[in-house]
């Protein structure tokens, strides 16, 4: 039997086996070399959570003004914040590196520091923590028994396909009013220009397939989490601070709410469709799925917008009424979470207006305190796209762009549930033509994939969850 070195020593091999290495009075710039790296890509990254724009559409963002607004929206007041933030717009405009990088950890320090608002109207309703509690106070229907076969595969394909149809779109027009897209392009019912398929939508949808098709059944969380770091290089807003957390060592749930302003965003949201990918016809498994994930980066109503969508596509699998789709997750939102009277209130508006922009309007006018990338004004948007579009993929796809928002994450995941249902005979031949088989990715050994193989490997894992 071999003996296992212990750390220790190990560590004083690599010691004792060192021999001085001469450096000439010409090559002492070694430090500077090592450190130019690490110091450019941190400076950038700041000035980043000042002011940026989104890489598809030039939408303008500030993470840190975000911030505020997102601890407001949950009920807390960040005294201070506006005065830091302006001063970090001064330091950002005359490239003082050093007096940013201070106000950026003053003003997270203090948005950390946020202290509750009980007058918030937040504060009044009921908050589900957990998966259990969640069920309890909704009554699930009957899984739906679905043939694993190549009928399956072919709706998957068609799912799939549309999900980076429906991200190709919106990445062109994400960040702006539904009013300000229509007087510069219209009713946007076609491609604004040449697709591609780089989003960072998908990342974490593929990660989570990665890990099912590894641990099947057993999948927890941390695998996820795992799966996370080894294969999404960046994220944004509430995946940005959960990476940054389970890094640390800080491990789900609470990699979703330690330090995490945005778990109530859209980013758990926009990555449900898999989930009721890998449980067609099983809306329970499909909700258990993304509460698993959704817990990574999110939190309470962050974690029920992934629910919401994952049941929606679960649904499609069985069902082809896209408004009984609707309204069968819209009940299964708890109605006393605020999420849930969002999606009521939306869906109000859908059968008090004959048209799909009157309805958007009432929306957009409810929930104009919350940014462009958080849940509320998207899971909105959706399901008056989904209301009103019938089931037609163009209709339905021009309807979501002209809600405005973040189009991107809302187009992918109600493509989705119409790709599903419609066949992909039955997408215009005009969205799918652009992109072909390919998809390419940021994620690391991931960079390009077939669709369809991408589909075949869908319908292997979710086999193998099957219960």
């Amino acid at each position: 039997m071999i003996k296992m070195k212990k750390a220790w020593e190990l560590a004083r091999e690599m010691f004792v086996e060192g021999v001085p290495v001469y450096q000439a009075d010409d090559n002492q710039t070694i430090w500077e070399d090592n450190a130019s790296g690490p110091e450019k890509a941190q400076d950038e990254l700041i000035k980043m959570y000042w002011h940026s724009q989104v890489p598809g559409s030039r939408a303008h963002e500030s993470i840190c003004l975000a911030s505020i607004q997102a601890m407001e929206n949950r009920g807390y007041i960040v005294d201070g914040g506006l005065e830091i933030y302006k001063k970090g717009l001064k330091a950002y405009e005359e490239n003082d590196i050093v007096q940013l990088h201070k106000l950026t950890f003053d003003l997270f320090n203090t948005v950390k520091n946020a202290r509750k608002n009980e007058a918030s109207e937040y504060w009044k309703q009921t908050f589900y923590d957990s998966f259990e509690d969640y069920v309890k106070a909704v009554d699930f229907p009957e899984k739906v028994e679905v043939t694993f076969d190549e009928e399956l595969t072919k709706k998957n394909h068609a799912g799939w396909l549309a999900q980076i149809i429906g991200g190709a779109y919106g990445t062109c027009i994400e960040g702006y009013t539904g009013e300000n897209i229509a007087k510069r392009y219209g009713f946007v019912d076609k491609y604004i220009r040449k697709p591609n398929t780089y989003n960072d939508d998908i990342t974490y949808e593929l990660a989570l397939l990665l890990v099912y098709k590894e641990f099947g059944k057993k999948t927890t969380a941390l695998d996820i989490a795992r799966e996370w770091v080894a294969r999404v290089p960046t994220g944004w807003s509430a995946e940005d601070f959960a990476l940054r957390n389970l890094k640390a060592g800080i491990l789900p749930p609470k990699s979703g709410t330690y330090h995490n302003a945005f778990n109530e965003w859209i980013g758990a949201q926009m990555r449900g469709a898999i989930c009721g990918q890998l449980y067609p016809g099983n809306p329970y498994k499909a909700a258990e799925c993304a509460w698993m994930d959704g817990s990574i980066s999110h939190a309470r109503n962050g974690i029920l917008g992934e629910v919401f969508n994952a049941i929606m596509t679960s649904l499609a699998y069985v069902e082809t009424d896209i408004r009984k789709i609707v309204t069968t997750a819209i009940d299964l939102m708890p109605e006393d979470s605020e999420y849930g009277q969002v999606v009521r209130f939306a869906l109000e508006q859908c059968k008090n207006h004959d048209d799909y922009y009157d309805a958007w309007m009432k929306c957009e006018e409810k929930f104009i305190k919350y940014n462009w990338i958080h849940a509320y004004p998207n899971a909105a948007a959706e399901v008056v796209a989904l209301w009103f579009g019938e089931g037609d993929f163009t209709k339905t796809l021009a309807m979501c762009g002209g809600c405005g928002q973040d189009v991107d994450c809302n187009a992918a995941q109600i493509l989705t549930i119409i790709g599903i249902i419609v066949g992909l005979d039955n997408i215009p031949q005009y969205w799918k033509d652009p992109i072909g088989d390919e998809l390419d990715t940021y994620v690391r050994g991931l960079k390009k994939m077939s669709i369809k193989e991408l589909a075949k490997m869908t319908t292997e894992v979710s086999k193998t969850l099957k219960d």
